[in-house]
């Protein structure tokens, strides 16, 4: 997982074509060229197997990895809970994700979400940003489904590990 010349930024998102972690991950394209200027790879896992995250993440500019067994999701401690739907604080980004993907895939320019999940549909999102020697910098599990580092933030760590070796978590 780690890049012996970049800092990774590691995300997990839930499943493939989830509405959710597609309003996230736009941020995360528009603002890409920042990203890679600031010494940072994206690395997203999703826990959808391989073709079907395929058929949702073809234009992404960054690597994505299928863990339909969750095991990364093990390994780092990621975990799943109702919570990550019925928090109030993810509704709002609900609504303007599921009201953003209905449009897309109305104008035939995203595919619908399988009807059923392999990994379930609560996983909870979490970031890690990770040095070239494998080393955990910082670390977020998010409390529920929006709820995790936007592209300001992982900027900001990512400049503090450049300017005094760690980051803040």
């Amino acid at each position: 997982m780690p890049d012996p010349d970049r800092l990774v930024h590691l995300q997990f998102r839930r499943f493939a074509g989830c509405p959710v972690c597609n309003l996230h991950l736009r941020s995360f394209v528009r603002r890409h060229a920042e990203t890679e200027a600031a010494g940072v790879r994206e690395v997203v896992v999703f826990h959808s197997p391989a073709e079907e995250l395929r058929q949702h993440t073809a234009g992404l500019p960054f690597a994505v990895v299928a863990d339909p067994d969750k095991r990364l999701y093990t390994e780092f401690g990621v975990e799943s809970a109702p919570r990550a739907l019925l928090d109030p604080r993810v509704w709002g980004p609900i609504v303007r994700a599921v009201l953003r993907s209905s449009w897309a895939i109305l104008r035939g320019r995203e595919r619908p979400p399988a009807s059923r999940q392999q990994g379930g549909r609560l996983g909870l999102p979490a970031d890690f940003l990770i040095a070239t020697d494998g080393t955990v910098l910082a670390a977020k599990y998010g409390a529920h489904a929006y709820d995790q580092w936007e592209v300001a933030e992982l900027l900001e760590r990512a400049d503090a590990v450049r300017r005094t070796g760690t980051a803040r978590t």
